[in-house]
């Protein structure tokens, strides 16, 4: 699977939860790709949503988003959530632009969490670096 996001953004997430440890740069391959996966399924329903209302057009609220925040106070750039929506919908859908900051705030929040859990693993593995290990790790465990 190519992964549309790029990593820079989501190594700076993990490491604004990070703390004082170090982060791989497969720690932060492994969450780019979990995190793509995730706003895949997102919009798969979203788009199930879209479809029940007559729309051909994905909503904020087709994302569970009721009030939508300002895109530059999110890591995650638009325009690669955006091509993440559209990965396993049908070429018929059109993502409006709130519903791209929608799911890049929904993907930034869920992001943020892998990463807090993450550095708690490292920690508690006594380690100084977050690694990739770490990441799945955590999805053995809560999924």
């Amino acid at each position: 699977m190519n992964v549309e996001l790029p990593f820079a953004p989501v190594d700076t997430i993990i490491r604004r939860n990070a703390g004082e440890l170090r982060v791989s740069a497969d720690a932060s391959k492994e969450l780019a790709t979990r995190i793509q996966e995730h706003g895949s399924e997102l919009a798969i329903d979203a788009a199930e949503r879209a479809s029940e209302d007559g729309r051909k057009t994905l909503m904020a609220e087709d994302f569970g988003v009721g009030t939508v925040v300002n895109k530059n106070d999110l890591e995650l750039p638009v325009a690669p959530v955006d091509r993440i929506a559209r990965l396993e919908i049908d070429d018929r859908y059109r993502v409006s632009m709130d519903a791209r900051v929608a799911l890049a705030d929904i993907l930034e929040d869920y992001a943020d969490n892998v990463a807090r859990a993450a550095a708690i693993l490292a920690h508690h593995a006594d380690r100084r670096t977050i690694t990739d290990d770490d990441i799945e790790t955590y999805f053995s465990l809560f999924e």
